[in-house]
């Protein structure tokens, strides 16, 4: 018997969307055929469908309940008959579920009855964000309309292997705009074809991005895992404002063949799990060499059969060296509210027996950062040095990958940058209500030369590498740096820039009752070691919490953002 009848569904979501406030968490979760599925993870979940009293279609069923109740489809005529024109519906993470996703979890089962079970990820419904390619009857359209109908020549490489492990793609998820390279003044979280994602603690803030959808929903408990993608920022944000884990890997662990680009350079496919284990079971499953993507034979011999055997307990942190590179990166007008509270961790992992070295300053973080630090991938431009500056690699790569990505479509209503910006133009009324495409723009513009890009891919590389990252934590002798996650501008920029991995663990809540995290870096390929300290350190703090949902009917936008528009 199903967790609830669609007729439920239409009745709860029209009661909730009528402005009726619960006093208490307005989205309880159910049992699922008697399992706690809420805050389930992957091995309690593989437990439970390897003892016969669950299966994977009843899984699928009790989260897409889930899904209709807290992220209700606007075309579905069972969720209060609403339309395109709304301006909110709760979550708005999960822009669109797959089709096929009962007969898919049916074979999954059957493959089971029969003994054969692919891996940890058999049987597990996870959600892709929008711009990662899937050959079946989803659509890809990294958020905009101009996209919808267009047919992908195959599946991503990470899907694939998705599949091949027996992983059930349930949906895509909702995502901000063309990953947030669209506008300089835009709202987080926010597509022409899915509206605005909402941050699951309280729907009228920021929910970052751009794997808003991919984060949120996760935490929500709309589903057990979910990938998404990072060129700068848009893992780790969305993650630690959801309370949840993020991985973003080394460039190159995860191929970027078939997923919509924004930069060669710094693109990743990461991982979303509530625990490490979690998130590290979907980076298993996900990373590999791809003959279409180059780079990721940079891979070969340098990582591990099994990230999760680095998934520790808090024992692990004695006696190991965790740097703090305090100049700049610490000071922050975004971080100094979340202070006592992050002082406070670092007091807790002092307490379990690291050893915290202060002052592990990149030497190179006065040139590549501003006084005071505030986010800004184009301040080196401003300052007439667009041959120093993150923007002008992104830019230039921009154009020419996304343009390459869109010649190889079967078929497709555009089919180059220029094509997307007159398509917007040709629909303002749906693709620039709220905000405008003068990055989109500025890069179809050929705004830099090949020189000045060459030698600010140069530039970057050398002051976040070996001028940054690898210096601090050599010169020091230590295992990880440890960096506020808010920290908007440098907890992302410096690793995004290098290439390097970072992961952020749930670390406090703000007075907005929205989560903050802490993220560790470390060298390149480094994810074992960044996986078995962030999960002793998350095992020492225990600081997720539940979403609350509050302001759940919030229907503004942008969402609030107390420090502003920011990029990802």
């Amino acid at each position: 018997m199903r967790s609830f009848t669609a007729l439920s569904v239409a009745v709860i979501a029209c009661a909730l969307s009528s402005g009726a406030e619960a006093a208490t968490n307005p989205f309880s979760m159910p049992k699922c055929h008697g399992f706690t599925l809420e805050e389930a993870t992957i091995d309690t979940i593989q437990a439970r469908l390897k003892s016969g009293r669950l299966t994977s279609h009843q899984l699928v069923e009790c989260y897409v309940d889930r899904v209709n109740i807290i992220n209700p489809f606007m075309k579905n005529p069972v969720s209060c008959h609403l339309s395109n024109t709304v301006t909110n519906l709760f979550l708005r993470g999960v822009i669109e579920l797959n089709p096929d996703l009962y007969d898919i979890a049916d074979q999954l089962d059957q493959e089971r009855r029969h003994g054969r079970v692919r891996s940890a990820m058999h049987g597990i419904p996870i959600l892709v964000k929008d711009n990662i390619a899937t050959a079946d009857k989803m659509n890809t359209t990294c958020g905009s309309d101009a996209l919808i109908g267009s047919i992908v020549p195959r599946d991503s490489h990470v899907v694939a292997l998705l599949r091949q492990a027996g992983a059930i793609v349930m949906g895509k998820a909702n995502l901000a705009e063309w990953a947030d390279i669209r506008s300089d003044n835009y709202s987080e979280g926010w597509s022409a074809r899915g509206g605005q994602t909402r941050n699951a603690y309280n729907l009228t803030q920021d929910p970052a991005g751009s794997s808003s959808g991919s984060a949120h929903s996760v935490s929500a408990n709309l589903v057990t895992v979910a990938i998404g993608t990072e060129t700068d920022g848009s893992v780790i944000g969305p993650a630690q404002r959801a309370g949840i884990i993020g991985i973003k890997p080394t460039v190159g662990i995860t191929s970027r063949n078939d997923v919509i680009p924004e930069s060669h350079s710094q693109d990743t496919v990461g991982t979303f799990g509530r625990t490490f284990k979690d998130a590290a079971h979907v980076l298993n499953a996900i990373r590999g060499i791809d003959q279409r993507d180059p780079v990721t034979e940079e891979q070969r011999g340098r990582v591990p059969h099994d990230y999760t055997k680095f998934v520790s307990s808090k024992k692990a942190l004695k006696g190991i060296r965790i740097g703090i590179p305090w100049k700049r990166v610490w000071q922050s007008s975004t971080t100094v509210n979340q202070l006592p509270q992050l002082f406070s961790v670092i007091d807790e992992l002092k307490k379990a027996g690291a050893i915290i070295v202060n002052n592990t300053d990149l030497p190179s973080i006065e040139d590549i950062s501003s006084d005071p630090p505030a986010w800004n991938w184009m301040y080196k431009n401003g300052l007439g040095l667009n041959n120093e500056s993150e923007f002008t690699v992104v830019c230039y790569e921009f154009k020419r990958d996304l343009n390459k990505y869109l010649s190889e479509l079967k078929s497709s209503p555009v089919r180059t940058l220029s094509d997307i910006i007159q398509y917007n133009l040709d629909h303002q009324d749906t693709e620039m209500k709220y905000f405008k495409q003068e990055l989109l723009v500025q890069c179809d513009n050929d705004p830099f030369t090949e020189e000045e890009y060459t030698a600010a891919a140069t530039y970057v590389r050398k002051t976040t590498r070996e001028q940054g990252i690898d210096a601090a934590l050599k010169d020091h002798n230590v295992e990880a740096l440890l960096v506020p996650s808010d920290n908007w501008s440098l907890c992302t920029q410096i690793p995004a820039q290098a290439g390097y991995p970072i992961v952020t663990i749930p670390a406090g809540i703000d007075p907005f009752g929205v989560p903050f995290g802490i993220s560790l870096w470390g060298t390149a390929y480094s994810e074992p070691t960044l996986i078995k300290l962030g999960s002793a350190i998350d095992d020492t703090l225990r600081r997720r919490k539940l979403p609350q949902f509050l302001e759940h009917t919030a229907t503004n936008i942008p969402v609030n953002n107390e420090y502003g528009f920011y990029f990802s």
